[in-house]
C-alpha cells in the first residue's frame, strides 16, 4: 500500500468517526467496560493465583511412623518420600521437636508449667514426623495413595478440605470470568459493526463512485477497517490507565490503613500485572476493531 494511500485512509476513518460520534463513543464505551472488566478479573485472578501458590507451598502432608522404627528405617523412608516425583521439599520433625512446638502453640510456651504437670515425660514420644510440601496441590490424593503404600508408614495427615477449596474458589472466578468477557465482547463486536454500517451508509454514493472508477477493494474497505482498528485501540487503552492508577492507590491504601490484610495477602506489583495485562488488552481492544470492521465491509460493501 502506499503511503500517499495510507494517509488517505487515515484520513477518511478520522472523518467518519467524527461524523458518526455518538456511535463511535458507544463502540469506545463498550470497549472499555469490556476490557475494564477483563482487567479487574485479571488482577483478581493473578493475585488469587498468586496467593493461591503462596498458600500452597505451606501446604504440608504429614508422614508418621509405627512405632518403634528405629532412625534407620526413618531415614530410608525420608529417602523413600525423596524420591516421589510430586514431593517439594521434606523436613524431619522429632518427637522432642513436636512436643516443644505443641508446648508453644498450647501453653503459650510455659514449660514451668507443663514440667508439673507431665514431668519429664514426653506425650508425643511416638510422633516424630516427615513434614512434606508438594509440587502439584492437585495430585496430593495420588501422592498420599503412595505414601501410605511404603512399610512402617502409619498416618498420612493432609489437608484436603483447604486443596478442594483453594482450587474451587480460583476455578469459579475464572469461569466467571470469561463469561462475563465473551459476553462484553459480543457487545462490542455488535456496536462496532453497527458504527461501520453507518458509515458505511453515509458514504454510499462515494463509494459507488470510487468503485465505477475502478477503485481496488483494498482501497475502499482500508479507511473502515482502520476506523474499527482505532476504536478498538482507544477503547483498550483508556481501562489499561484507569485500572494502573486504581491498582496503584488500592495497594497503598491497604498497606497504609489495612496492614494486617496488606501483610496476610500481598499484592502482586502493578508493573508485574501490567506487563501480561496491557499486551492482552490492547490486542484484544485492537482484534474486536479490526475484526468488527473487517466483517461489516464484507458483508455490506460485497467488495
Amino acid at each position: 500500500m502506499k503511503i500517499s494511500t495510507l494517509r488517505y485512509s487515515i484520513k477518511q476513518s478520522f472523518i467518519s468517526i467524527r461524523r458518526n460520534l455518538l456511535f463511535s463513543l458507544a463502540s469506545i464505551g463498550t470497549i472499555v467496560a469490556c476490557l475494564f472488566l477483563f482487567g479487574v478479573f485479571y488482577a483478581i485472578i493473578l493475585n488469587m493465583a498468586n496467593e493461591v501458590k503462596s498458600i500452597q507451598s505451606t501446604l504440608t502432608v504429614s508422614v508418621f511412623f509405627d512405632e518403634g522404627t528405629d532412625e534407620n528405617r526413618i531415614m530410608e523412608i525420608g529417602k523413600e518420600l525423596q524420591s516421589i516425583s510430586n514431593v517439594d521439599t521434606i523436613n524431619y520433625v522429632s518427637a522432642e521437636k513436636a512436643w516443644a512446638g505443641y508446648i508453644d502453640d498450647v501453653y503459650g510456651g510455659d514449660t514451668d508449667y507443663v514440667h508439673a504437670v507431665f514431668g519429664d515425660d514426653n506425650p508425643l514420644e511416638n510422633a516424630s514426623s516427615y513434614e512434606i510440601t508438594l509440587k502439584n496441590i492437585n495430585k496430593q490424593d495420588e501422592t498420599v495413595e503412595i505414601i501410605k503404600k511404603i512399610p512402617d508408614v502409619r498416618k498420612v495427615n493432609s489437608s484436603d478440605v483447604t486443596a478442594q477449596s483453594l482450587n474451587s474458589v480460583s476455578r469459579l472466578v475464572g469461569y466467571a470470568s470469561v463469561g462475563i468477557i465473551v459476553i462484553l465482547f459480543l457487545v462490542s463486536l455488535f456496536l462496532i459493526s453497527n458504527t461501520i454500517t453507518i458509515g458505511i451508509s453515509v458514504r454510499k454514493e462515494e463509494i459507488a463512485i470510487m468503485k465505477l472508477i475502478g477503485a481496488k477493494d483494498s482501497f475502499v474497505r482500508t479507511p473502515f477497517v482502520i476506523e474499527g482498528i482505532i476504536i478498538g485501540l482507544v477503547g483498550s487503552f483508556i481501562p489499561l490507565v484507569m485500572l494502573y492508577f486504581m491498582y496503584n492507590a488500592m495497594s497503598q491504601y491497604l498497606s497504609e490503613h489495612f496492614k494486617l490484610i496488606a501483610n496476610m495477602f500481598k499484592m502482586v506489583p502493578a508493573m508485574e500485572v501490567f506487563k501480561g495485562m496491557a499486551p492482552i488488552s490492547l490486542a484484544m481492544g485492537v482484534g474486536m476493531g479490526f475484526f468488527g470492521s473487517l466483517l461489516t465491509t464484507r458483508k455490506h460493501l460485497r467488495v
